[in-house]
């Protein structure tokens, strides 16, 4: 499945729903399923393509339910708890995927969702690991420690995302960083900024204006 629909001026696919998800707060499955269903819409459905092949991307990945549930729970800031909700990671993929694919059909009849392959880029899949395991133990305090919404294993869940896909792993660790206000540099912010370039993501993308930057800390 190519990408066509990529530059919506938007956050795009999976982070991009975990960003509509979360505004007003979604507490049942039924309403996060209508969220998706609305998300998936968007740009006269154009949006449905890359959420469905963030999905794809992911239940072809050797991901566990829980590694993926994380992923989700960390970008979301628990606000839509699909692990108090008793679903699957993997199960709650799949039923986006199949909204996005029923979307797709509205317009195009005769779709099937096919395997997808993770773009391969060596190199920036592991600028996207050194941002990681860089922020990584300001990101574990966080979200570990959190007084009320205490999530455990995120930088592993992190790394393995980034195995998969670089792009799809930098998208997931802006959404975590911004859910748990992790502070970051002017300096890191920058690298965020450039790294997103590299990647065909808009500067939009990176910074929606919910980074919680302080000029003075050095990283």
């Amino acid at each position: 499945m190519s990408q066509p629909h990529r530059h919506l001026g938007v956050d795009i696919g999976l982070s991009g729903l975990i960003k509509w998800i979360r505004y007003p707060l979604v507490n049942s499955e039924t309403a996060g399923l209508d969220v998706v269903t609305s998300v998936a819409d968007r740009f006269d459905g154009a949006f449905a393509h890359q959420l469905l092949r963030d999905c794809l991307v992911l239940l072809d990945s050797p991901l566990a339910g829980r590694d993926i549930e994380i992923l989700w729970l960390a970008g979301t800031f628990r606000e839509f708890d699909v692990e108090r909700l008793g679903i699957d990671g993997r199960a709650w993929l799949r039923q986006i995927a199949d909204i996005c694919t029923d979307r797709i059909r509205r317009d195009d009849p005769s779709f099937e969702p096919e395997a997808v392959a993770p773009i391969v880029d060596d190199a920036t899949k592991e600028a996207v690991r050194t941002e990681i395991r860089s922020v990584g133990p300001a990101l574990e305090q966080a979200t570990a420690h959190h007084p009320y919404n205490a999530l455990d294993g995120v930088v592993p869940a992190m790394e393995q995302a980034a195995d998969v896909e670089a792009d799809l792993g930098f998208r997931l660790l802006l959404w975590a960083l911004k859910a748990y206000s992790v502070p970051i540099s002017e300096a890191r912010y920058e690298r965020y900024l450039a790294l997103g370039d590299e990647l065909g993501l808009g500067e939009d993308v990176v910074d929606d204006r919910d980074f919680t930057i302080w000029p003075d800390l050095m990283d």
